[in-house]
Formats: C-alpha cells, sequence, structure tokens
C-alpha cells in the first residue's frame, strides 16, 4: 500500500529535536542485529511506503523507505529486471529504507556493485528537522560531494531515508550453479585467476572442502564458462538466497560471528574457529571465541577490517575501531545532518 507520511515524520522529529529526546529509527526490524543496540523512542517508518516511479527503460526506480523489499523485487522482476547488489532479506519484514541504511549486499556484490554503487538519489529527513533531496534519477547528477550514497550504510545515524532512487539491472538470460572440490589455498587460487578472465561469475562461496560457483550471463556465454570451468553443475539454486539471507547451516550458531573483508586473494588468516568464504575472497565469515583485539589485528594486518555480526549484545563495538582523524571527520557529518544527536545514536559508536 502507498503512503506518504513525510510530514507526520517531520513532525515527530522536530518533536523529538524540541524535547532533546534520542529516537530509534525502525521498519521491519529484520536487520535490527546489525549495529549497536539504540536507546530511544521507536520512529516508526514502516507505514511510509510505495514505489513513487519506475521508468523501465531508463533503469531506474524509486521507492519510499518502507517499501517492502520483496515487493520492490517483485516489481522489477515483472519488467524482467532485479537490483544488482542483491540485498538480503533476512525475513519478510526487509525494507527498502533498510537496504540501504544498512549498506549489505548479497552474494553478487563484487560483480554487480554494492548499495552505495546502486544509489542515484535520495530524500531524507534530517535531524534539524530539514526534509533535503541529493541526487537525481540519473547517473551523471552529482556536484561536490555525493551525499545520497553517503547516507548508504550509514545505519540511520545521518538521517530518516525517506525516499531513495535506484539503478536497476536487466535480469541474466541464464543462470547456473556448479560446484567443485577445492581446499581454502585451492579455492583461493582459482577465483584468484578467473578474476582476469572473462568468465560471467555471478556468486562464489565456499566452506573450506567445496567451492559453489554461479554463472550468470547470456546462454552462449554461460555455457562457455561452464565447459571451461568444469565441476557438477546444480538443479537446485536455493544456495544463493539461503547464504544471501544467512540460513544456511554454518550460521546456526548461537557463538559470535565476525565477518572480514580481506583483499581477495589473501590467504586465511591464523585465526582459531570455522570459515566461510564469499566474494571470490573478499567476505570471509568466521565462527570463533578469539577475544576481539586478535581477530581485528589479523584483519587489519592483511589490509581489512573486522566486524562483529552476530553473537554480542549490543553494548560491544562491532565495527573495526576508527583512526583518530577519521572518527573527527564522522562526528563533524553526524553534527551537520544530526546536530543534537538525535537520531540512533551510538548505532555505529558508542560515541557518536
Amino acid at each position: 500500500m502507498s503512503s506518504d507520511l513525510t510530514a507526520p515524520l517531520r513532525d515527530r522529529v522536530l518533536g523529538a529535536l524540541a524535547a532533546r529526546t534520542p529516537l530509534a529509527i525502525r521498519a521491519g526490524g529484520s536487520k535490527a542485529f546489525h549495529g549497536r543496540a539504540v536507546q530511544g523512542e521507536a520512529l516508526d517508518v514502516l507505514g511510509h511506503a510505495g514505489i513513487v516511479e519506475h521508468a523501465p527503460t531508463e533503469l531506474v526506480v524509486t521507492a519510499r523507505c518502507g517499501t517492502p523489499l520483496a515487493e520492490l523485487e517483485a516489481a522489477l522482476a515483472a519488467h524482467g529486471q532485479m537490483l544488482p547488489f542483491e540485498p538480503p532479506h533476512f525475513g519478510p519484514g526487509g525494507t527498502v529504507g533498510g537496504m540501504v541504511a544498512s549498506g549489505l549486499s548479497g552474494p553478487r556484490r563484487p560483480w554487480g556493485g554494492s548499495v552505495r554503487d546502486a544509489v542515484l538519489g535520495v530524500q531524507v529527513l534530517t535531524g534539524g528537522g530539514e526534509v533535503l533531496r541529493f541526487g537525481g534519477q540519473v547517473m551523471k547528477n552529482v556536484a561536490g560531494y555525493d551525499v545520497a550514497r553517503l547516507l548508504a550504510g550509514s545505519l540511520g545515524s545521518l538521517g530518516v531515508i525517506l525516499e531513495v532512487s535506484l539503478k536497476v539491472l536487466p535480469r541474466p538470460a541464464k543462470e547456473i550453479t556448479l560446484v567443485q572440490e577445492a581446499d581454502h589455498a585451492t579455492a583461493l587460487a582459482r577465483l584468484a585467476a578467473w578474476q582476469g578472465r572473462a568468465w560471467p561469475l555471478s556468486a562464489s562461496l565456499h566452506d573450506g572442502e567445496r567451492l559453489w560457483l554461479r554463472l550468470s550471463g547470456t546462454h552462449a556465454g554461460v555455457n562457455a564458462a561452464r565447459d571451461a570451468l568444469g565441476g557438477e553443475e546444480l538443479a537446485d539454486t536455493t544456495l544463493w538466497t539461503e547464504a544471501r539471507d544467512q540460513r544456511l547451516a554454518f550460521f546456526q550458531t548461537g557463538r559470535p560471528i565476525w565477518r572480514l573483508s580481506l583483499p581477495p586473494a589473501t590467504p586465511m588468516p591464523d585465526l582459531p574457529g570455522s570459515w566461510l568464504v564469499e566474494w571470490g575472497g573478499a567476505q570471509r565469515w568466521l565462527i570463533s571465541d578469539a577475544p576481539a583485539a586478535l581477530i581485528r589485528a589479523a584483519a587489519s594486518l592483511a589490509g581489512g577490517h573486522a566486524t562483529l555480526c552476530r553473537g554480542h549484545d549490543g553494548t560491544d563495538e562491532v565495527f573495526q575501531p576508527l583512526p583518530a582523524p577519521l572518527m573527527a571527520l564522522h562526528r563533524r557529518l553526524k553534527a551537520s545532518f544530526d546536530p543534537h544527536g538525535i537520531l540512533n545514536p551510538g548505532v555505529m559508536y558508542a560515541e557518536l
């Protein structure tokens, strides 16, 4: 159902600003685990929903923040289109606003781009009660700082994302999944070698024993890559949806789950625990009880960073600590968009 709640949402933010009352932005709640816990009155944006405009020939769609992600994807599929970054749903409550605010992407990320790459424009409600619009509905429309894309991954700490315009892509003519036997070192070496080839890869997954590959593209291109790469072709392709939404058996644990973002060809870090590797080696999931400092130090040494995704109580620092100059920049951004710190305070770092 389409509904524009810009005015009442603005009134609510202005009231909270006057009273200096913190607000916790809420929609479907599917990504509540992502980031630190927020203490504040709930600001429900779920009713601010609807696809505002879809221009299939221009490969652009505009939707309000409370629009169910499943609804948006169904509307795109009806025109043979898709979101290029394959966003996680984490259940039926996933929304467009949560998708952009979290900045999370699925298995197609290294080949289709990130959420931030697809954002063309946003309408945002700041902590000062202003409704601002940045960007637009075409790729070449930004002069100066690209504020629209800055909001992707900000977890609502800079403003309430009211509306977003996104670049979409045609769905591939053919997709297949292959599986090969390989240990971690072999899988990483293969993936690194394939990066320099024109194979139509669109996803990879490795559990230490098996390497799954998804090929997406034209019939001729997919068939040629299948014959060159080898492996068993699977009929069941639900693997990628389960990986996208963390429904694989690997994720069904009460122990801490870390996400390490590393250069793709990096050897497996010497850390205790169980590994699952995605994104051609760039995204590595680790189940481990090792100290946070040890895991983050190993990620930094390898040229990456580590995020505590699951298994925390909401008070831990979940993101890699920032150097002082970068934290100072974050503080200035927060002060510009939310001068009194009422929107999702502390969701990224305790001092923000």
